[in-house]
């Protein structure tokens, strides 16, 4: 039974940085016992406003109020302290911890009678905590060790320790398999009969429908409506959420892929335990699986940041073997990460050098001194391409959204002489609306001859920007189909590695 009566407040709040008004005089109601949906486009304010709530930034005017008291959060530990738990969609775990070191971290550790830390005791609270949530994963390993889905899992644990009353979470589910999202669902039902308050922000919409009471859709830093689930359809919250009707969700192929250029045969390395497949110019060849399957890792191989065990593999009929990156990109070769953050931006520099930055030598004078107006005129067009919104080309890309950060990704390649582009995860924690526009960006780019290989857990997308699907699981290679006229169904059935019936 949900109340009536809000039990957190944000209102009327304003946020401010130079050249952008994140957040245009928006409130935020919450009741105890629902689940509150928060959707909106890139740029929309709702990661300022969940960095308002989590004490991390302040804003220039509004309250926060709790049970109708003003709150005053200088700090994460004033947030925790209120009951407020985060679960954000950048994971932030410390590699070399523990996955019982992460989820505790910076709370007490259980200590010993002789003052030291009770390293049994923290892993057993750390494993009940894994154990209410359905999700078996090992606690007493470096997460370093973990797949990216068990990661997720030890994010998700940390925001259940202590006596959370407001739990957020941003983009939850966007590494996790169906059965986790379950399992998550489960313990979301459970907490909403506890009268815990769940604010719960997604692009997946069919997610918003399946577990949320209420939504909140913004735009352009303001709150369009807040309406009851089913008040409106799918359609209706897009058309609020990015101001226009998005018409077909992903575009045709322009063009007939050409002749094959690159080759992999018997490549094995890290989970990989051989795979072999052609591709073509202006081909889209999707990599199918589930979590564990090695489908990144075939990424990283033919990248070079993972070094082949066994295999061969062929660019343009020459032996292609790269013994980092460099040599990759050199070739032609770019890869757009599942982990953005991490691997693909220099958060703290502006989006001007991070979309020019594999491409200054085109730029430089006998590498010593690099011309500002050449590479502001390059950058300049290539963000145009890419529709990026930004102030300017010297904001900091940390500033900007999760889709236009990724945006930034791609730009960056459309500088060097691309030959074939690598796809991890590409609209991972990215809204409908740009989630069309990188769609346009890689039918583009397919158009222009560029081959693409292509990791997505979503089906929906593998299977209509896929002209053909290479199926692995456990690293081995199970299948290889044409994309056409097969149905999610089916997809699955072949990843769980049955023959599906016809």
């Amino acid at each position: 039974m949900v109340d009536d009566k809000p039990w957190f407040v944000l209102n009327d709040i304003v946020k401010q940085y130079p050249g952008v008004l994140a957040v245009n005089h928006a409130s935020l109601s919450l009741l105890p016992g629902e689940v509150h949906g928060l959707i909106g486009g890139n740029g929309a304010g709702k990661s300022t406003l969940i960095k308002i709530m989590a004490g991390v930034v302040r804003p220039d005017r509004g309250q926060i109020l709790m049970n109708g008291e003003r709150l005053d959060l200088h700090s994460g530990n004033d947030a925790y302290r209120y009951g407020l738990s985060f679960i954000h969609q950048e994971l932030n775990l410390v590699p070399y911890l523990s996955g019982a070191e992460n989820i505790f971290l910076g709370r007490p550790y259980p200590k010993t009678r002789f003052g030291t830390i009770d390293w049994k005791a923290l892993n057993r609270r750390a494993e009940r905590i894994m154990l209410e949530l359905g999700m078996r994963v090992r606690v007493d390993v470096p997460v370093s060790r973990l797949t990216r889905g068990e990661q997720a899992m030890i994010s998700l644990g940390r925001a259940f320790v202590g006596d959370a009353r407001i739990i957020v979470m941003d983009e939850p589910t966007a590494s996790l398999t169906d059965e986790e999202i379950r399992n998550l669902f489960r313990v979301i039902r459970e907490l909403k009969a506890r009268q815990r308050t769940v604010l719960y922000v997604s692009h997946r919409l069919d997610e918003i429908f399946e577990i949320c009471d209420r939504v909140t859709i913004m735009r352009d830093g303001s709150v369009v409506g807040v309406y009851p689930i089913g008040a409106l359809n799918q359609s209706e919250m897009v058309r609020l959420m990015i101001g226009r009707s998005l018409g077909e969700s992903i575009p045709p192929a322009q063009s007939r892929a050409g002749r094959v250029f690159f080759r992999v045969e018997g490549l094995a390395g890290g989970l990989v335990q051989g795979v072999r497949f052609d591709l073509r110019e202006g081909e889209i060849l999707g990599l199918a699986g589930l979590v564990g399957a090695g489908r990144s890792e075939v990424l990283h191989l033919i990248y070079g940041s993972i070094k082949p065990q066994r295999g061969q593999m062929w660019l343009d009929d020459k032996p292609f073997s790269p013994r980092s990156p460099a040599d990759a990109i050199r070739a032609g070769v770019a890869l757009v990460p599942e982990e953005r953050h991490q691997q693909g931006l220099v958060l703290s520099r502006p989006v001007l050098q991070n979309i020019t930055l594999p491409a200054l030598d085109r730029f430089a004078w006998r590498s010593l001194f690099v011309n500002r107006a050449a590479e502001q005129s390059a950058g300049q067009k290539v963000a145009q391409q890419v529709h990026l919104k930004a102030a300017s080309l010297d904001q900091k890309v940390n500033q900007l959204s999760g889709g236009n950060q990724q945006k930034v990704v791609f730009a960056r390649w459309l500088q060097t002489r691309l030959r074939m582009l690598l796809l991890d995860e590409p609209t991972r924690g990215v809204d409908v609306g740009a989630r069309f526009e990188i769609y346009r960006i890689i039918r583009e780019l397919a158009a222009a001859g560029i081959g693409i290989v292509l990791v997505s857990s979503d089906l929906q997308e593998l299977l209509g920007l896929a002209d053909r699907l290479i199926v692995l699981r456990e690293g081995r290679q199970l299948a290889d189909l044409p994309a056409a006229g097969l149905s999610q169904e089916a997809l699955l059935h072949y990843c769980y590695g049955e023959v599906p019936c016809e």
